[in-house]
């Protein structure tokens, strides 16, 4: 093996190992930004972290989070057109859309359940960790999920 290429090779692995890449948000179409700020600050306890009026597109700039999310948020994206309000509420044709992780399903699904927020699919224990789907105010469904230690998907676990 070459040992220009072999250096150049380990360059590039230690680069990339070093790169720290993450989702930062995610658009979420609304029918409008007020009931949505409302419903999910109020029912969901997300914390509105901007709201911010872009004059030149007549639009705004709403971020949303759950309490203490540390890497991505929703946008909260008003439908704009016809095509666009076709998909308020049905995102993912019918699949489960976001997945909200808690580390106390419990106190989170009864605060939920106090907050009138309708799940469409009972807790259940899986082997991932204990789940529900529930329904936002358009009818996207979402996954409140606890993680066990055998969830591959989760950061909560190391």
């Amino acid at each position: 093996m070459d040992i220009a290429f072999y250096g150049e090779f380990c360059e590039e692995v230690i680069r990339l190992f070093k790169m720290k890449q993450h989702i930062a948000h995610i658009s979420l179409v609304v029918k409008d930004y007020d009931e949505a700020i409302d419903f999910y600050t109020k029912k969901l306890n997300f914390v509105l972290i901007e709201d911010t009026y872009i004059k030149e597109q007549d639009k705004r700039w709403v971020l949303i989070a759950p309490p203490n999310a540390k890497e991505c948020c929703l946008l909260l994206a008003k439908a704009s057109n016809p095509e666009q309000e076709k998909h308020i509420g049905n995102q993912t044709g019918g699949r489960v859309f976001l997945f909200l992780f808690t580390d106390d399903f419990w106190r989170d699904y009864n605060n939920m359940l106090n907050n009138e927020i309708q799940f469409v699919r009972p807790p259940k224990e899986e082997p991932y960790g204990t789940v529900a789907v529930f329904q936002d105010l358009y009818g996207n469904l979402w996954d409140l999920l606890q993680p066990n230690e055998h969830n591959k998907g989760t950061f909560f676990n190391k």
